[in-house]
């Protein structure tokens, strides 16, 4: 379904006006002993890690419910190899190559609802569901470069890679598709272990409902501390309005935001204490040009884009929010660049008149139209509209559709977009970007089988899979960063893709709940055992 301009302005406001209602606070929901948080779905999907198809909702719950062998630190990426912490594995150590691995499991650790200790054995079991190609299970090809994984004995295990990893927590371990799950369960309940399932972690699950959400309570034989809340409900609000309401009116006590212009001082003009806590850097957008169609096939074009694109100010548009990109790879991650370290052809500072003059080089002294279209969901037709007003000041018009986020998506993995915005979010790990975005094994195909190189980069012409495979063989870590920064500016050179800005995800929370330490990053979820109500 199509969507005018005005209309999803409408629809964007609607968080704003909501913020002025109030509703009647259930006597259950102001209990000290129960925090709620309501994230943007319809119900739940299921408490599995390994499950596809899982949502945002589901995730928080599963970060509650299970463990990782490392972890990042509260609140925040680990983004160097020695920033990791132990989890369930108490230590580890790299062979000098990087390619073999050895964790020292944490002896003692117990399953929910009385499965028994963690050992080696489960943890062969979970990695190896991701490494049996028979097996289907989400998150996939995160494990594509582990060769073998082996227990010689049940506190000790060893992965060995298929090539050099010196980030291998960051990559592969610390994930949330690499959550223990207890072998003896698993075997035992089947399918209904989707909805019930047994991990280490501080929560345990009490019960999986379509209308009431997840219901989590603590797990008394954690092998941390106990949980500051003993239980906690993870509820699934869709709608922005109803779920803006609820929080207004205190029957839940966080909610998932809004990531469009105006949300976070509409929702401050209500309760100018409303406490936003929000990952940095959250999700990458990144702007494909797909170089299989004209104009988008000419450099000079591509460069036009380039220079008629105001990355600041539409950072600015968002606030505390966003930040412009450089490259593709967040300011916050090793490897990125600064437009300081570029030579100034590379620089592109904001200038819709050399955009005009390389457009008229180009062919186009009168302008250039570019059909293209984006999803109706908030922050992508927000960035792409104001993007279609910048480039119209240099003579670019983009024939914009708004259509449905579904639909949007399926369009773009059949190859039918010419400028599609990608929006995803990454940990700290840049080859993965890379890999994901503008390598040529992740070209977009015509019949739905390829990936998210929507720019065809690679193939339709020479792109960075040299480089790219030249830092994957590099096992140290600095020099593996050095090969990213190079890979960064072979992308500024051919503009295949541009970074436009990171947008951060946030969450809104109540300031009677002290989540035990500070927001400055990591994933689009983080630990609650240490969430508490103050007053």
């Amino acid at each position: 379904m199509a969507l005018s301009r005005r209309q999803f302005l409408i629809n964007a406001g609607a968080a704003s006006a909501a913020a002025g209602i109030g509703l009647h606070i259930p006597a259950a929901l102001a209990q000290e002993d129960v925090l709620t948080i309501a994230l943007a779905a319809r119900a739940p999907t299921g408490v599995n890690p390994q499950q596809t198809g899982l949502t945002g909702g589901d995730n928080w719950a599963i970060y509650q419910v299970f463990n990782t062998l490392a972890r990042n630190p509260d609140g925040k990426f680990a983004t160097r190899p020695e920033e990791f912490e132990p989890s369930l594995a108490e230590s580890w150590e790299s062979s000098e190559d990087a390619k073999t691995w050895t964790y020292t499991l944490r002896q003692g650790v117990q399953f929910h609802k009385g499965y028994g200790e963690m050992t080696s054995e489960d943890v062969l079991f979970t990695f190896g569901r991701h490494l049996d190609p028979e097996i289907v299970t989400g998150g996939k090809v995160t494990f594509n470069n582990i060769a073998s994984v082996e227990a010689p004995d049940a506190y000790t295990v060893v992965f060995t890679l298929k090539r050099p990893d010196p980030l291998f927590n960051g990559s592969a371990i610390s994930t949330l598709p690499a959550s223990i799950l207890s072998k003896k369960a698993f075997e035992e309940k089947g399918e209904d272990f989707n909805r019930d399932p047994i991990g280490t972690g501080s929560y345990q699950v009490e019960s999986v409902n379509e209308t009431t959400g997840i219901t989590l309570v603590a797990f008394p034989e954690h092998f941390g501390e106990q949980p500051a809340t003993p239980k906690l409900i993870v509820s699934f609000i869709a709608d922005t309005t109803a779920r803006t309401l609820a929080f207004a009116s205190g029957q839940v006590d966080m909610i998932e935001g809004v990531r469009s212009p105006g949300w976070i001082p509409s929702m401050q003009q209500r309760s100018a204490d409303t406490i936003f806590d929000a990952t940095v850097p959250g999700s990458f957008n990144m702007l494909h040009l797909n170089l299989t169609r004209a104009p988008l096939d000419d450099i000079r074009v591509r460069q036009a884009i380039r220079y008629a694109i105001d990355n600041e100010a539409l950072a600015s548009a968002y606030g505390p929010l966003a930040k412009p990109m450089v490259g593709i790879i967040a300011s916050e991650f090793q490897g990125s660049v600064t437009k300081e370290e570029l030579p100034p052809e590379l620089q592109y500072n904001y200038d819709p008149e050399k955009a005009k003059a390389l457009l008229a080089e180009a062919g186009f002294p009168n302008g250039v139209e570019i059909p293209c279209y984006t999803s109706q969901r908030e922050d992508y037709a927000a960035i792409m509209l104001m993007i279609q007003e910048q480039l119209r000041t240099a003579g670019i018009t983009l024939a914009l559709d708004i259509i449905d986020h579904t639909a949007f998506h399926a369009e773009n993995r059949v190859d039918k977009n010419g400028m599609p915005l990608n929006s995803s979010s990454y940990g700290p790990v840049p080859l993965n970007v890379f890999l994901q975005q503008v390598s040529a094994g992740a070209e977009v195909k015509a019949d739905g089988t390829g990936q998210g190189n929507f720019s065809h980069y690679g193939v339709a012409m020479p792109g960075i899979d040299d480089l790219l495979s030249e830092a994957q063989d590099e096992p140290d870590f600095e020099k593996r960063t050095a090969l990213v920064k190079e890979i960064e500016k072979k992308l500024l050179t051919d503009l295949p893709i541009m970074g436009i800005i990171t947008l951060s995800y946030v969450i809104a929370r109540n300031p009677r709940v002290d989540l035990g330490f500070p927001v400055e990053g990591g994933y689009a979820y983080w630990p609650l055992n240490k969430a508490r109500r103050t007053a």
